[in-house]
């Protein structure tokens, strides 16, 4: 009895024994991570995020954090070297995820888990908005450069401009880019002449980027007078017309037998206007017979026979004629019209 009595205690006290150091073993080990750490917060620019240290075995005492910013594929990652809890992203984070890395201590040692990467972080504020469209700066003619303004626009600054001029036709449709043409300012050439120029401006900023155009600007003039002719339809104030040249057949006049005029009519930045009216009026009073108004042709001209009267000597002289061109539907005295006197010799 007394043997198996102090048997039983000594398979107690080994028990006990055993179940100590199995306690020491368990306090000793270092944590081991069973639930990754996470990141809360929305990952936008100017935003805060959160890191949560996950769930750990064996009783950590201590956690530290370590931030990792990642490209948009969550590769090439690498610590920024913030240790907080915490971190608000920054401009420079935009377009990259994140991870933290958190560190679980006891006196049995420490361990490290990774949580999963945020979505990419976004950009705050507003993409741009155009208020006030563009603008073209600068006289319409051969050979001038046109400066673009950008207009007004909101949105999240900074704002970065973008320019594309393209080329349209007289009524400002149809418009064409050109190639090359990027630049906030464009030098007119002869192939714009006759035509419309536009500019469309592209504001970009780390939120996205919109776009608007200007209005079309006025017809682009020649260099010199001459060029294609324009269609009356198209000339408004303050442009006007002018008679910028005459010609007479025969010349000087030395019979009273038809007299051809011919009346070149243009606009004052030296277009050639088709469609124009011309009325021919002889003086004095009575020398000539009255003609019809008579329309410019593709190049400009019109032609109005004058008939002499009886009444005109044949005499050393001139036959004196006013002249008018108007744009069709506008008042003989308003609109573009425009008036002039001259004279063919009569001997």
């Amino acid at each position: 009895m007394f043997v198996s009595r102090k048997l039983g205690l000594a398979l107690v006290a080994g028990a006990a024994a055993v179940a100590l150091v199995a306690s020491a073993q368990a306090a000793t080990a270092p944590p081991a991570n069973t639930a990754p750490p996470q990141v809360s917060g929305t990952p936008r620019q100017g935003a805060t995020l959160t890191a949560y240290p996950g769930t750990w075995s064996n009783s950590p005492t201590s956690y530290s954090y370590s931030w990792i910013r990642c490209d948009a594929n969550a590769a090439n990652c690498a610590s920024i070297g913030i240790h907080r809890r915490q971190y608000t992203l920054t401009d420079n984070d935009v377009g990259h995820r994140f991870k933290v890395s958190v560190t679980a201590a006891n006196s049995g040692g420490k361990s490290t888990a990774t949580s999963s990467p945020t979505p990419a972080v976004t950009p705050s504020g507003s993409t741009p908005a155009n208020v006030v469209k563009p603008a073209i700066g600068g006289d319409p003619r051969d050979g001038i450069t046109l400066t673009a303004s950008p207009g007004t626009w909101t949105g999240t600054k900074p704002i970065s401009f973008t320019y594309q001029w393209s080329r349209c036709d007289q009524n400002g449709a149809a418009c064409a880019a050109l190639a090359g043409a990027t630049s906030s300012s464009y030098t007119l050439n002869a192939n714009d002449v006759g035509h419309r120029m536009l500019v469309q401006v592209t504001a970009k900023n780390p939120k996205g980027s919109a776009a608007a155009d200007s209005d079309a600007s006025a017809i682009v003039a020649p260099a010199k007078s001459g060029g294609a002719a324009l269609a009356v339809s198209t000339i408004s104030l303050p442009d006007r017309l002018i008679v910028d040249n005459v010609k007479f057949s025969p010349n000087p006049i030395r019979t009273r037998g038809p007299v051809t005029a011919r009346f070149h009519v243009s606009d004052l930045r030296g277009f050639a206007i088709q469609g124009a009216l011309v009325y021919a009026l002889g003086l004095p009073y009575g020398w000539v017979r009255n003609s019809p108004e008579v329309a410019t042709d593709s190049s400009g001209w019109a032609t109005v026979t004058l008939r002499p009267t009886s009444a005109m000597p044949l005499r050393t002289g001139a036959l004196v004629v006013f002249v008018r061109a108007r744009k069709p539907g506008e008042s003989l005295l308003a609109g573009v019209s425009t008036r002039r006197l001259v004279q063919a010799s009569i001997r």
